[in-house]
C-alpha cells in the first residue's frame, strides 16, 4: 500500500485516515474496536479524533481499543479541541487557559502519554496567535503532543500562523483538516497550492459529503430518520435537487467500474493533487469495508474527467463550509 508524507515531516501515514467521530454515539464500543483492528490490519495507521466528539466518549473508545490491542506505537494518533467541553467561559477556544487543559483531558481519555498530532479544530480571531502556538509549542516541548495542526482555517489564518512560529521559533503547522468533496471543491482555488508550496499536508473531512454522494438522502424522500442531517440543520442545508442529481450520476460513472458511489466519491478525494489522506468515518463496520476497498484503488483520468463535468475544478454546489463560523460566500 502506498504511504505518504504527512506535510513536510517525514512521518509516513496511510492513505485514508480512520475518523471516529460515530465512535462512541451510533457506533457503539464492539462495533469501534472491530472496526479499529481490521483498519490497523489492512495498513491503515492514521486515526483521527476529536475531544468534542460525544463528549469525550469517541476518545476514550479510541484510547481503549488501542491499549487492548497493544498498537498504539503503530498509530499516528490525532486529536482537535477548541469547542466548548464544560460549562465555564474558559471551557471553550484557543487561549493557553483552555488549550493546556484540553490537551490533559484528551490524554486522559485516549489513555496515552502523547498525541502524535493535535488541530486546532476552528479558528480563533479575536485570540492572537502567539498566545495559542506558544502554549501548543509548551505541550510538544513537553513531549505530550508531538506535531500540531489546524482544522478549517482560511489560508490565510494559517500563513499567519507559519510567520508567528518562524519570528518566535514556535512550533509549526504541519497540516490543516478542510470540508473536500466533489460537491465543495474551493479549497483547489487557494488552499491547496498554498499547502502544497509551504510543505503542508490536506487531510480532508467530509470526501462523501455527508453520505450525499454515497445517495443517502435521494431525491423526491424526507430525510432518513437517524440520519446526521435530520438531526443537524448545518447538514440538512448542504442538500439540494442539483446536489442530489450529482450523486445519481456519480452512482452510474460507479457503476462502470465496479464500485459504488461513495467509494468512488472518496477515491476522488484520496488521489485529487495535494491531498494526504482523506478521512472516513464509518458507522458500521461494512462502512469500513467499503471505505478500505479504494485503499489500492487508483482514479483513472476518465472518470476524473466526467466529475469535473459534473462541478468544474474550484466550484461548490453544496456548502461545506457553512460550519466554519468565517466562510461569507453562500452556496445555492
Amino acid at each position: 500500500m502506498e504511504l505518504r508524507s504527512l506535510g513536510r515531516t517525514g512521518v509516513l501515514v496511510s492513505p485514508l485516515c480512520l475518523g471516529a467521530m460515530n465512535f462512541g454515539g451510533p457506533t457503539g464500543e464492539e462495533e469501534a474496536n472491530r472496526i479499529i483492528d481490521a483498519a490497523l490490519d489492512r495498513g491503515i495507521n492514521f486515526i483521527d479524533t476529536a475531544n468534542v466528539y460525544h463528549g469525550g466518549e469517541s476518545e476514550r473508545v479510541v484510547g481503549k481499543a488501542l491499549k487492548r490491542n497493544g498498537k498504539r506505537s503503530q498509530v499516528v494518533l490525532a486529536s482537535k479541541g477548541y469547542n466548548q467541553m464544560g460549562p465555564g467561559p474558559n471551557d471553550k477556544g484557543l487561549s493557553r487557559y483552555h488549550i493546556i487543559q484540553a490537551v490533559e483531558d484528551s490524554l486522559k481519555r485516549l489513555e496515552t502519554d502523547h498525541i502524535d498530532l493535535y488541530q486546532l479544530h476552528r479558528p480563533s480571531f479575536s485570540i492572537p496567535q502567539d498566545e495559542t502556538l506558544r502554549a501548543l509549542d509548551d505541550l510538544v516541548r513537553q513531549g505530550k503532543i508531538r506535531y500540531i495542526g489546524t482544522s478549517t482555517f482560511p489560508a490565510w489564518k494559517i500563513m499567519e500562523g507559519l510567520m508567528v512560529s518562524e519570528k518566535h521559533n514556535l512550533s509549526r503547522y504541519i497540516c490543516e483538516q478542510p470540508p473536500y468533496n466533489i460537491l465543495d471543491r474551493r479549497i483547489e482555488n487557494e488552499l491547496v497550492p498554498f499547502c502544497e508550496q509551504h510543505g503542508l499536508g490536506l487531510i480532508p473531512w467530509s470526501p462523501i459529503a455527508g453520505g450525499i454522494l454515497g445517495g443517502r438522502y435521494p431525491k423526491g424522500q424526507a430525510l432518513p430518520e437517524g440520519s446526521r442531517a435530520a438531526g443537524m440543520p448545518v447538514m440538512a442545508a448542504r442538500i439540494t435537487p442539483r446536489n442530489q442529481q450529482i450523486a445519481e450520476r456519480l452512482q452510474e460513472i460507479a457503476q462502470e467500474r465496479d464500485m459504488n458511489a461513495a467509494q468512488l466519491a472518496l477515491l476522488w478525494v484520496k488521489d485529487q493533487p495535494g491531498i494526504t489522506a482523506p478521512i472516513t468515518g464509518p458507522r458500521t463496520f461494512a462502512h469500513f469495508e467499503e471505505a478500505a476497498h479504494v485503499l489500492d484503488q487508483k482514479l483513472d483520468d476518465t472518470a476524473r474527467r466526467l466529475i469535473d463535468e459534473l462541478n468544474p475544478p474550484g466550484s461548490a454546489v453544496s456548502d461545506f463550509f457553512n460550519s466554519s463560523g468565517w466562510m461569507k460566500m453562500k452556496v445555492g
